[in-house]
């Protein structure tokens, strides 16, 4: 079979399908285009990097985590929207494929952007952008420590919220090691957030040669009642 050079290619791609996407309806296009990217991604040298191959899928089908412990101050939120308003969405949300759905690994604040505000939501016809984690991070430690990385450098993490992730994923036997590993933590503030929450027992084991500084404590503790308040 003959190959076909890139500029034959291009022109092919224009006469028989751009020419009918025109009389498709919207949401015919957008799965079309949702396709051919598939498609040209399947060939890719990057296809295994989520972000050579951004989708657009409706916000309703883009559900939010139970476990994300990332917040945005109402001040923040509103810049998010202007930002978005301004210059458009610039970043996908980063999404698993949970059944018929897709659950928000990255992204949670631009999703609520799209859903609460008319505006942006006319403007993008109801969809949102988004890339998938690789198949094999579905289970649910993995997708927790990949939001965890995701919010880490940026934002602010709830102390109280971040203490129940890793309460959760101890008693999913999750290793300190593995736990500072793949949420960027050392050993001393994994067992901080244990004592936190009031379970010694899960910690009962650790090595507690560093000794709690009295002031690191009472500002953890602030800052949880401060949450508290919010």
């Amino acid at each position: 079979m003959k190959c076909i050079d890139s500029k034959n290619l291009l022109s092919f791609l224009k006469e028989n399908i751009l020419q009918n996407a025109e009389k498709m309806t919207l949401d015919e296009k957008i799965s079309l285009f949702n396709d051919i990217k598939l498609m040209l991604t399947s060939i890719s040298p990057f296809k295994n990097e989520p972000i050579d191959c951004v989708l657009w899928k409706k916000n309703t089908d883009i559900i939010a985590n139970e476990y994300n412990p990332n917040k945005v101050a109402p001040p923040e939120m509103q810049l998010l929207k202007i930002s978005i308003d301004n210059d458009g969405y610039t970043q996908p949300v980063v999404t698993w494929n949970k059944k018929d759905k897709f659950e928000v690994i990255d992204g949670f604040h631009r999703t609520r952007v799209c859903k609460e505000y008319t505006d942006i939501n006319k403007r993008v016809h109801g969809y949102l952008p988004i890339v998938q984690i690789k198949e094999d991070r579905e289970g649910k430690s993995d997708r927790v420590a990949s939001t965890i990385r995701h919010n880490r450098a940026r934002g602010k993490h709830g102390i109280s919220a971040m203490s129940e992730i890793v309460i959760e994923l101890k008693n999913r036997n999750r290793s300190n090691s593995w736990i500072a590993k793949n949420l960027g933590m050392d050993e001393d503030e994994i067992n901080r957030l244990c004592q936190i929450s009031g379970l010694s027992n899960l910690f009962s084991n650790s090595d507690f040669s560093k000794a709690w500084d009295l002031e690191i404590f009472e500002n953890l503790k602030e800052e949880v009642l401060n949450e508290e308040d919010i």
